[in-house]
């Protein structure tokens, strides 16, 4: 009995995990999408970049009533609850790629996001509840890596799906093919998500009473402080307020850069190559970010983290001021090798705003989700700049998002800490 008690949890933690990995599959797809409605639509880059502003804003509105979502019902009802938003997103897609309308693209692209925020707040505890309480934060950490690996792989399959033939350079034109192409591409692949959604919908809900079991009671006190209180009890704290503009400028630099890296290595001014291929190098950007997880997670055990997070952020910002001094081939290649060093930044960032934040745990966590916001707003900035400018040129914006990121982590070297009793684990954005 206790065997067949221990291998139900296994089960239902691989079935959680296959969350993860799904999120991070369709958060990676949104930047060949925003190569391929450029091309399709004919939009500018400002344009284009409005893809990723539908879908990362979606953080800013639901992650605080997500989290009260959460604390009001249980894990299982809140999983499956994001899930039927995720399928609900995905069929507009395809209602969007039918009928080749931008502003549908978005409306979808929102919603889906919603599903996925919500579906975040809810899965993490879910992983870490999981099993025997020691290790907890393997469990996480574990469940972690297959998003890494979703966000390896989704860009590679986005732009052989999303880009075959599609150009965005001046004075190019798409034929009527190439478009129906690109948008039958689009189709397929939210077509075979939404099954995948519905799968693991299936399973979780057959899974439901084991899951429930494990899963960590909802925290009645979060539903009645509320978002407002939240918040001001956030902005109170000078530290959660920094650590708030640190989690903004960190994905807004790395949402940028990876939104924007097909067109950058398909201009003549780098690479020069088609967009598909381009489109397919953008995994190399993310699987950067997928071994430096493991190296980075290895490194922490022996250099304080916000040492290791000023190193990382000051060679982020070198190699963006080499891209924009340089371009070229090089150029591209210290383009890609950016995701190398974004790798530790969100959960360092999390957890050092933790220790020194003075508002609570709850409070400081969910301001910080909500700063995710800066996915949506950095990448129109940088799209604004590179339409004026150059994807070459653009890189200037990322580059002093890192710089401000090294002088947090220089502050937070010298701030004092709060003692907790259990930190909470950072998710994935």
């Amino acid at each position: 009995m206790q065997q067949r008690s221990s291998a139900g949890v296994t089960g239902a933690y691989a079935i959680v995990t296959c969350l993860f990995f799904a999120w991070g599959f369709i958060t990676s797809l949104v930047d060949p999408l925003v190569a391929a409605v450029k091309g399709v639509f004919h939009l500018s880059d400002l344009e284009a970049q409005l893809s990723a502003f539908a879908f990362f804003i979606a953080y800013g509105v639901m992650s605080l009533p997500g989290a009260v979502i959460l604390s009001r019902i249980k894990s299982v009802p809140s999983v499956i609850l994001s899930l039927g938003m995720m399928v609900v997103g995905c069929l507009i897609m395809l209602l969007a790629a039918n009928m080749a309308i931008y502003p549908i693209v978005l409306l979808g692209l929102f919603v889906l996001a919603s599903g996925i925020t919500v579906l975040q707040v809810a899965a993490n505890p879910l992983s870490a509840a999981l099993g025997s309480p020691q290790r907890s934060h393997f469990r996480l950490t574990f469940s972690q890596a297959f998003n890494s690996l979703g966000t390896f792989i989704g860009p590679y399959l986005g732009a052989t799906l999303f880009l075959k033939g599609v150009e965005v350079k001046e004075g190019t034109v798409n034929t009527a093919a190439v478009r129906a192409a690109s948008l039958a591409g689009i189709d397929r692949a939210f077509f075979w998500i939404a099954g995948l959604i519905i799968l693991i919908a299936i399973m979780i809900w057959a899974s439901r009473q084991l899951i429930s079991a494990s899963a960590p009671p909802p925290q009645h006190e979060t539903a009645q402080v509320g978002i407002a209180a939240t918040i001001a009890e956030a902005v109170a704290s000078p530290w959660a307020l920094f650590g708030g503009l640190a989690i903004f400028l960190y994905v807004g630099a790395e949402v940028s850069i990876g939104t924007q890296m097909a067109l950058f290595l398909n201009s003549t001014k780098v690479w020069d190559v088609t967009l598909e291929s381009a489109g397919k190098y953008v995994s190399l950007y993310w699987g950067g970010a997928m071994v430096g997880r493991l190296v980075g997670s290895a490194l922490l055990t022996r250099v304080p983290a916000p040492r290791l997070l000023a190193v990382f952020t000051g060679i982020a910002c070198l190699l963006c001021l080499f891209v924009f001094s340089v371009g070229g081939i090089s150029g591209g290649w210290a383009a890609l090798s950016i995701g190398l060093f974004n790798s530790i930044m969100f959960p360092v960032i999390f957890t050092i705003t933790l220790e020194r934040s003075t508002a609570s745990e709850e409070s400081t966590s969910g301001f910080l989700c909500f700063s995710i916001v800066g996915g949506a707003l950095m990448p129109l900035l940088v799209g604004l700049v590179s339409g004026h400018t150059s994807y070459v040129t653009a890189f200037v914006v990322p580059a002093i998002c890192y710089a401000i990121l090294f002088a947090f982590a220089l502050a937070a070297h010298r701030a004092r800490t709060h003692l907790r009793d259990e930190p909470a684990v950072a998710t994935i954005h």
